[in-house]
């Protein structure tokens, strides 16, 4: 599709565009004391955008802007997902960023990024999405810059971040040689056609997945993630763990359909263009993942390095369902993707609620929450343990539907491992829990939650409760957005 007639298949992006510069602006004209407004106008911004995206379902899927862009119902499912965390965020971030319209302004550029990346059909675009996302993020995760642990922060991950670009735009650019392409359609028609020598593709492959394992926090890339999960403002160590991370999966399941495998007929199945031992690398990578991710968590004493590893292990238990290569397991990663958004936000919303009142972020200070702060503690022993997968909560469906569609598949051991490693997460989750519920302090002040905090709470607490027990309506959404072109 030509560049004019792609406008009309691009509408949340040219309005969040606009939004961009019309809050830039905004700030301009505004007072000091007066500028959280921009911050409001950037929430209800993303809003109108939720509007814009849910009507792109009934729009036919295509490719767009001479094939850089892809418009199916995954990229539609994966724009709703950032917008929603943006908005979330942003609502996490109002009370403590009043002043600040430029923090805003890059939240707002990282959506967008992340709606390119949810879209990319072309290698050049691969890297340009993933740059967006990445350089807004730097600035974000150094953001506070009198505190010497955001600078520090900022500087790993920018050292991070350029290594493993570099190393992916190298595989990238053997994956052109090797066809002679950049679209990832025609490069999956050339590959069919006329399939490379299967080293020379591995190879390439394993370059391509050090830029997009980096993006998820994958083992052994992850070494990243901690310090900057603990330096960065709590509310973008939020971010950090739903909006990017959902990005950067749909772009490894775009890579996945369309470089690695094509569809056929049978049931969903996908196909490898190459038959090279893909699947038994991603099994490998899932188990490291998972297991070093539950394993080092187990030994944290800072609740945001406790979620971090958390994080991590939590992108090993995607990765298992996506070693089947077909739709059952790329749709039950896009299910846990929008369960997690809930659990893992209400998480961090109460970590960001009662640090700021504690003064502290060791998990020990989380002593007598119980007590002092009920409704706070029971709601974070919840996301705990919704985490964990115990049912009847959110975390524990999410859960079923990646070990189904393993076990569908014939990958028993693999399965065994997952749940092992779920076994393990409940000890560190259960830690937290036990330190707010079975230890006291000798001093008891009651530590009280405003009713701004409260509402918010209460809107990711609830969802956490009721997808545990009723989640045909996440079901559905799910079932439609994995509607692929090809």
């Amino acid at each position: 599709m030509d560049n004019l007639s792609s406008l009309s298949y691009f509408v949340p992006e040219l309005f969040l565009t606009a939004a961009i510069l019309g809050v830039i602006i905004l700030d301009l004209l505004l007072k000091k004391e007066h500028k959280i407004w921009t911050g409001i106008v950037s929430a209800a911004a993303l809003v109108i955008s939720v509007f814009l995206i849910f009507q792109q379902y009934t729009l036919p899927a295509s490719e767009i802007f001479m094939g850089m862009l892809i418009l199916d119902s995954m990229a539609v499912y994966i724009k709703l997902i950032s917008a929603v965390s943006s908005i979330i965020i942003i609502l996490f971030s109002l009370p403590y960023f009043t002043d600040k319209s430029e923090y805003y302004v890059l939240i707002l550029i990282t959506t967008l990024g992340m709606f390119l990346m949810g879209a990319v059909n072309d290698i050049l675009m691969i890297i340009v999405a993933m740059e967006l996302v990445g350089l807004m993020s730097y600035v974000l995760t150094g953001f506070t810059k009198r505190n010497y642990r955001s600078n520090e922060a900022s500087l790993k991950y920018i050292l991070y971040a350029a290594t493993s670009t570099g190393v992916m735009a190298f595989g990238l650019s053997y994956l052109y040689g090797l066809t002679g392409e950049t679209n990832l359609l025609k490069i999956q028609q050339a590959l069919m056609n006329h399939p490379p020598h299967q080293v020379a593709f591995f190879i390439t492959f394993v370059f391509i997945l050090a830029g997009i394992g980096y993006k998820i926090a994958m083992v052994p890339f992850h070494f990243w993630l901690p310090d900057v999960y603990e330096g960065a403002p709590t509310t973008i160590t939020a971010f950090f763990s739903i909006g990017p991370k959902a990005a950067g999966f749909a772009v490894l399941i775009r890579f996945f359909t369309t470089v690695l495998s094509h569809g056929s007929s049978e049931n969903g199945v996908f196909l490898q263009n190459l038959q090279v031992h893909i699947p038994q690398l991603l099994a490998i990578l899932a188990v490291l993942t998972m297991t070093l991710g539950n394993l080092v968590a187990l030994r944290q004493t800072n609740i945001k390095r406790l979620m971090a590893y958390s994080s991590i292990a939590h992108a090993g238990y995607m990765l298992m369902a996506m070693v089947v290569f077909n739709t059952q397991g790329f749709k039950a990663v896009l299910f846990y993707l929008l369960v997690y958004l809930f659990m893992n936000f209400g998480a961090f919303w109460v970590i960001i609620a009662i640090s700021q009142k504690l003064g502290s972020e060791k998990i020990e200070a989380f002593r007598g929450l119980g007590y002092r702060s009920p409704y706070a503690a029971v709601a974070m022993a919840v996301f705990m343990f919704s985490l964990t997968g115990l049912p009847p909560l959110a975390g524990f469906i999410g859960k079923f539907y990646l070990f189904a569609a393993v076990v569908n598949d014939g990958w028993y051991v693999l399965a065994i491992l997952g749940v092992l490693n779920s076994v393990i997460s409940l000890y560190y989750y259960a830690y937290v829990v036990k330190q707010m519920f079975l230890r006291t302090v000798e001093e008891q002040p009651p530590v009280p939650i405003n009713l701004y905090e409260t509402v918010v709470l209460t809107v990711l607490f609830i969802p956490t409760l009721i997808f545990g027990v009723y989640w045909s309506p996440l079901l559905r959404i799910t079932e439609i957005s994995f509607n692929l072109l090809y």
